[in-house]
C-alpha cells in the first residue's frame, strides 16, 4: 500500500485509465528521466528478468548476449556472450541468484549474476524457445526448457529428471505457484503435468486452434492461453468449464495474473485489458481497459508482485503504470525508444525494467526516497 500511495498520492497529476492523451508529452515529466538508468544495447531485447533475490537484472538480446546489471550499482552493465546466435528466452534461476536462458544455438545455459556462464544442456540444432523455473522448498528448485515438442525438466543442479512429450511444438511454458505442476501450450490446447508423478500422463486441456502462450492462476484452478486468432481461451480445472475471452485487434503476447489472481492483465489491444477472475468471472463479466484509446497496441504487461498495480508497454515505446482500483495512470517512459518487447518487476516491486525492439534498455527505481 505504501508504494501505491507514494506513486499515486492523489488524482492530481495522473491520468484516468480511459486514454493516453491526458498524459504530458514533456519527457522530463516521465519517471525515466528522474529515476531511470538507461543504455542503448544495439539489439532487439528479447527478455528481461530480475533474479529471485532482486539483486541483479538481466537483459537477453537478439544478438545472443545477456547484459547483467547489479541493482545496487546500475552503472555497472556487463555484457556476456551467452549464445552463438539469438537468445530466445530468459528466466530467473531456481536459486536466489542467477538466470537460465535458451537460444537458437540449442543451448540451455545458466548465467550467473557475477558474469559466469555454464551449460545445462545442449540440444544442438534444435532451438530452446522457452525456459522456466521454480524455487521449490529448501533450495530444491526446478528448471525447465521447451525444445520442439518436448519439455525437459531438470532439478536445481541441472540434473535431467524427465522429458514430457507433446503432440506439437510447445509454445508456452509455466510452473504453477507451488511448483507441483508444469504446463505447456501447443496446437489444439495445453497439457498440464505433475512434476513428481512417476507416470508421465498429463491432463489434456483441449480447444481447437493454435495456442501461443500460457499462464496458470495463482490458486492453480485456471489455465489460460493466448491464441493465434486474437483471443484467449481458458479452462477451470475444478469443473472443466471453458472460458472464452475475445475482441482483441492484435495477438496477445503476454498474460500476467495480478498478485492475488483477482485480475488477468493482457496485451494485444490499444489498452491494457484486465479480465476479472472473481465473482464468477471472467465469463459473463466485462474486462476493464487501462491507458488506451488512441489505437496504439499494448505489447507487454507485467503485474506488480505485491500490490494491485500493472505496468504496460506499447508499440510506440510508451510505458505506463496503472493503479487497478482507481484506474489512475502514471507515465513512466516516453514513446521515443521503439516498441516495448520486454518488461519485468523486481521481486519486491521497487524496480521496473524494460527493453525495446530497437535495443533500448532501462531500469527504473520506484522506491520512495
Amino acid at each position: 500500500m505504501l508504494l501505491r500511495r507514494f506513486l499515486f498520492p492523489s488524482r492530481r497529476g495522473t491520468g484516468s485509465g480511459k486514454g493516453r492523451r491526458c498524459m504530458s508529452d514533456t519527457t522530463a515529466q516521465f519517471l525515466l528521466g528522474t529515476r531511470g538508468v538507461q543504455r542503448e544495447l544495439d539489439a532487439f531485447v528479447v527478455g528481461v528478468r530480475f533474479d529471485r533475490a532482486g539483486a541483479v537484472a538481466a537483459f537477453a538480446l537478439g544478438d545472443g548476449s545477456v547484459h547483467v546489471v547489479p541493482v545496487a550499482d546500475k552503472s555497472d552493465w556487463r555484457k556476456l556472450a551467452v549464445h552463438d546466435g539469438a537468445a530466445l528466452a530468459l528466466a530467473p534461476d531456481a536459486a536466489a541468484t542467477g538466470f537460465v536462458s535458451g537460444g537458437d544455438d540449442g543451448k540451455f545455459r545458466r548465467v550467473g549474476g557475477d558474469g559466469t556462464v555454464s551449460d545445462i544442456a545442449d540440444f544442438r540444432s534444435k532451438w530452446v524457445e522457452h525456459v522456466a523455473s521454480h524455487p521449490g522448498d529448501k533450495g530444491k528448485g526446478l528448471i525447465a526448457c521447451a525444445v520442439g515438442k518436448t519439455i525437459h525438466l531438470f532439478d536445481h543442479a541441472g540434473q535431467k529428471l524427465k522429458e514430457l512429450p507433446h503432440p506439437s511444438s510447445v509454445t508456452g511454458l509455466a510452473f504453477d505457484a507451488k511448483g507441483k505442476r508444469i504446463g505447456g501450450s501447443h496446437y489444439n490446447g495445453a497439457s498440464l503435468w505433475f512434476v513428481a508423478a512417476k507416470v508421465n500422463t498429463p491432463r489434456k486441456l483441449e480447444w481447437k486452434g493454435s495456442h501461443t502462450a500460457l499462464a496458470i492462476h495463482s490458486d492453480g484452478d485456471a489455465v489460460v492461453t493466448a491464441m493465434q486468432e486474437n483471443a484467449l481461451h481458458g479452462w477451470r480445472l475444478s469443473d472443466g468449464q471453458h472460458m472464452r475471452m475475445s475482441g482483441y485487434p492484435a495477438k496477445t503476447q503476454t498474460l500476467s495474473f495480478t498478485r492475488n489472481g483477482k485480475w488477468l492483465a493482457t496485451s494485444g489491444a490499444d489498452a491494457m485489458v484486465l479480465w476479472p477472475f472473481f465473482g464468477g468471472g471472467p465469463m459473463g463479466k466485462a474486462p476493464i481497459e487501462l491507458a488506451g484509446g488512441d489505437g496504439i497496441v499494448c505489447t507487454q504487461v507485467a503485474s506488480h508482485p505485491l500490490q494491485e498495480m500493472v505496468a504496460g508497454g506499447f508499440a510506440d515505446g510508451l510505458l505506463v503504470l496503472a493503479d487497478i482500483d482507481t484506474s489512475r495512470i502514471l507515465p513512466v517512459a516516453p514513446p521515443e525508444h521503439g516498441a516495448i518487447s520486454a518488461l519485468a518487476w523486481s521481486p519486491n516491486g521497487t524496480q521496473l525494467a524494460f527493453g525495446t525492439e530497437s535495443g533500448f534498455a532501462a531500469i527504473i527505481d520506484l522506491s520512495k526516497r
